[in-house]
């Protein structure tokens, strides 16, 4: 199996806001007008995007949270543990993986306005998925979670909310 340099390297992956390294492989050439979106948009957004992310033992995929659904999709390396916060606080875990037998699935969906986060279940390994939205991610609709709001909104969480926001 590659490292994770070698997928960085490779793919041409950068650093992102909310940890990991990842690049946009996908922008639909064709846009949906603000009148057409959800009043939640504020201007045009593509079709669609699609991105690579990789993650590396002990970075994480800080809590944040998107205006679209998205759509993550595994590819190689170790399993990883896809955290969401409903906006109710219900806490629930999707887990991606290479092993259906021990409860990985190749594609996981987190929905609009979730709160969510990403960790490796193992030390010393990496994760590299796709994630793709419709509509197409803008930075716009991208909130990064603030560690103190988070756990005054969800008190029931904090463990995992001080474990996973920066």
């Amino acid at each position: 199996m590659h490292s994770a340099q070698f997928w960085i390297e490779h793919l041409g992956l950068e650093p992102h806001p909310e940890g990991g390294f990842y690049r946009q492989t996908y922008i639909a050439s064709e846009a949906i007008a603000e009148p057409h979106l959800p009043h939640r948009y504020k201007g045009h957004r593509s079709f669609s995007t699609a991105i690579y992310f990789l993650l590396e033992y002990p970075d994480f995929s800080a809590f944040h949270r998107l205006k679209s659904d998205e759509i993550w999709h595994f590819y190689t390396g170790s399993s990883l543990s896809l955290w969401l916060i409903s906006p109710l606080g219900k806490l629930s875990c999707i887990n991606l993986g290479p092993d259906p037998s021990r409860g990985h699935g190749f594609q996981g969906v987190v929905p609009a306005g979730y709160w969510f986060a990403a960790n490796l279940d193992a030390p010393q390994t990496f994760a590299l998925v796709g994630c793709t939205m419709a509509p197409g991610f803008d930075f716009a609709d991208f909130e990064l979670a603030q560690q103190a709001e988070l756990i005054r909104q969800f008190p029931q969480h904090r463990d995992l909310i001080e474990r996973l926001t920066r």
